[in-house]
């Protein structure tokens, strides 16, 4: 199991910005206390649900860019002689 962990930068700016959704949205603020659990909270709940999800398009992205390998840099052996041939035809 993953732990998801948020910086302490990371932490004060999501605690600052549970406040102030509280305060422009709630009738009453919220106060440090409650805004701490309410994040952690969110971070244990939520949080995985939203990491798995960013987990599963990160693998879609990097599958699609393998499946394109073979497109991009994939390149024929054995093509002396034929391009020879080619060359010696005009």
């Amino acid at each position: 199991m993953v732990s998801i962990e948020l910086s302490q930068q990371e932490r004060a700016d999501a605690l600052a910005s549970i406040k102030r959704y509280f305060r422009e949205n709630m009738p009453e603020p919220i106060g440090d206390l409650p805004a701490e659990l309410l994040l952690n909270y969110f971070i244990e709940e939520i949080g995985p649900a939203i990491y798995n999800r960013a987990i599963a398009d990160a693998q879609a992205r990097l599958q699609q860019r393998v499946q394109d390998l073979d497109g991009e840099l994939f390149a024929d052996a054995f093509q002396y002689w034929p391009k020879v041939d080619r060359k010696r035809k005009k």
